[in-house]
């Protein structure tokens, strides 16, 4: 006899609206007899303010809490709940699945109204996990706080007024400097989130890439660029001000002017489970609206 699955469950507090959704999520979790641990803040919310009883294994709130205690995580609200799960997972190769009980998810892309057939398939096994890259960040003066790595993105931006200046170089050979309110380094899975929304491209989420896309860039010429995901992005920011700020995903810290900024490739990438039925290309028509024309 197979042992249960152990499912471990991080989520965001939710409107009223999903209630009866999360609820069947337990009853289903049940039936299959998986092993449930919760992030404790949420376990907080789902007895307290929705109400949700069910019969869980534990619960967890670090990384640490969760080394040989799960094998799925199970995020539940928008893309950036499922960007939180990550920073919990890290290197562990635990798949993680998005339920969106948000608005707009393009990670978090199992709807409220699939659950029970998505986890009815994750369990019979009708799924795929895909292999998601991300960026890994070191600075040449002390370290980041937390995670230091990024699925979607990392972007510096001014923190004042004044424009900033960012040298970039790849492999050592000069790239640009740009004179801009900031910079984006996506990932092929960041380039629909942060990326996109100055113009850059969308690539698919197994393309070896990073984009380089500038924010309000002086010089009009200035585009996004797409580069192979093999080299090292080294960034160096003048400005008037003495810091900016920097980003990875949506964890911000302010740093001083002055300091270098290293981008690699990390050495592990992140599962994300692909129930059957929901690609990547349905999930851009649906999410993007693609094809929404009376002539189709």
């Amino acid at each position: 006899m197979n042992a249960p699955m152990k499912v471990a469950l991080y989520g965001r507090p939710f409107s009223k609206d999903f209630i009866k959704s999360v609820s069947a999520l337990f009853r289903k979790l049940e039936e299959y007899h998986a092993e449930i641990t919760v992030y404790k803040p949420f376990l907080n919310f789902l007895s307290e303010e929705a109400g949700i009883r069910t019969t869980i294994r534990g619960t967890f709130e670090t990384h640490d809490d969760i080394i040989d205690q799960a094998d799925l995580m199970l995020s539940l609200g928008g893309d950036g709940t499922f960007l939180e799960s990550v920073t919990i997972v890290q290197d562990l190769g635990i798949p993680i699945a998005g339920i969106n009980t948000g608005r707009l998810g393009f990670l978090s892309n199992i709807p409220a109204s699939g659950i029970e057939t998505s986890i009815d398939a994750i369990f019979q096994q009708h799924y795929s996990l895909e292999q998601r890259s991300l960026i890994n960040l070191r600075l040449s003066v002390g370290e980041l706080s937390g995670f230091s790595c990024a699925l979607n993105d990392v972007s510096l931006q001014k923190k004042y007024s004044s424009m900033i200046t960012i040298h970039a170089y790849l492999d050592e050979v000069l790239l640009n400097s740009y004179w801009a309110d900031g910079l984006i380094i996506s990932t092929p899975t960041g380039s629909t989130a942060y990326s996109m929304s100055v113009g850059g491209p969308i690539v698919t989420p197994d393309s070896n890439n990073f984009i380089i896309s500038p924010l309000a860039p002086h010089n009009l010429a200035v585009r996004p660029v797409i580069v192979p995901d093999h080299n090292t992005i080294r960034l160096k920011v003048d400005s008037r001000d003495s810091c900016f700020i920097l980003s990875l995903d949506s964890r911000s810290e302010l740093f001083d002017t002055g300091i270098e900024i290293l981008i690699k490739r990390a050495d592990f990438t992140i599962k994300t489970v692909r129930i059957e039925g929901y690609t990547f290309y349905d999930t851009m028509r649906n999410k993007l609206m693609w094809g929404i024309d009376k002539r189709n």
